[in-house]
């Protein structure tokens, strides 16, 4: 683990909640984590540490765990698009009253935990430590085997399968920073859009965003920028900023999601689970 200091995990319980008020009550889990980042006034550095070897950042991670606590305190709840809101308790409840709460409720797992051997999910100790194996992590894993070259194709492909025509690769011709192009087609209207790709493990910051947006500079004001890492906050205040060309951003989570939805380097199968329920009479009734 870096030096750099992350918050413990149910040390960011109360800036979660804060965050959720301020709001409105509800959020996405982007929403939520840029929200939390910006008013704890992170570093880029600090948003830089990986949890492991990625694609989560140390700060996501801790946070994702502080929900699930929040969840099971009875604060806060998600539905089935990942739309987090607080409860009428979690509306209300004081920042003294949390830690109280987080035993309680940790408590109540363990006891559970000991009388359901079948419950193989551990909660995080303190320090939100977790070993867990994504579909996203193995797919990442793949990903960065590629060359760059070979994930400048790769982006080409996606960005074919999502509607792009006439897409090129350009960045092994030293295109300033630029490493491909395509038109985008939307119902009656198309416009051209650059890409840059950045295979690697790390945030992207908002430095790099200004390097591409200089290196679209007079050629387009539509770019796309892909990287098998994060963003920084920074680098997203900065792809959004006010009197520049907006930049989409596309982070290792995003790309993951994006390669399953076209099913590239994914396969997906749907699994069909039965509820059996014994009917005590049955027998009695037809064979007793």
């Amino acid at each position: 683990m870096s030096e750099i200091e992350i918050p413990k995990y149910h040390e960011f319980h109360w800036p979660a909640v804060v965050a959720l008020r301020e709001l409105g009550g509800s959020a996405t889990i982007e929403e939520l984590n840029d929200k939390v980042i910006a008013d704890g006034g992170f570093t880029e550095a600090q948003q830089s540490v990986l949890h492991k070897d990625g694609p989560s950042t140390e700060i996501e991670y801790r946070l994702a765990w502080a929900r699930t606590y929040l969840k099971g305190m009875g604060l806060a709840i998600n539905s089935e698009r990942g739309v987090w809101s607080l409860t009428d308790d979690g509306r209300v409840v004081a920042e003294s009253q949390l830690e109280p709460l987080r035993k309680t409720y940790l408590s109540a797992y363990r006891n559970k935990r000991k009388s359901d051997s079948s419950d193989e999910s551990p909660l995080p100790s303190t320090d939100g430590e977790r070993e867990e194996i994504t579909w996203q992590d193995e797919l990442l894993d793949e990903v960065m085997k590629l060359s760059p070259g070979a994930f400048e194709r790769l982006a080409q492909r996606l960005l074919r399968e999502a509607g792009f025509v006439n897409t090129q690769v350009t960045g092994r011709s030293g295109d300033g920073g630029i490493d491909g192009q395509g038109v985008y087609r939307l119902s009656l209207l198309s416009f051209p859009v650059f890409f840059q790709c950045k295979r690697y493990v790390g945030s992207v910051g908002a430095g790099a965003v200004r390097d591409f947006r200089g290196a679209m500079a007079g050629r387009g004001e539509k770019g796309l920028l892909i990287t098998t890492g994060t963003f920084t906050a920074e680098a997203k205040n900065e792809s959004t900023r006010d009197g520049a060309p907006p930049l989409d951003l596309i982070d290792g989570k995003r790309l993951c999601h994006l390669l399953k939805e076209y099913k590239l380097g994914v396969s997906v199968s749907t699994r069909m689970v039965e509820d059996v329920t014994v009917l005590p009479g049955f027998f009695a009734e037809h064979f007793g």
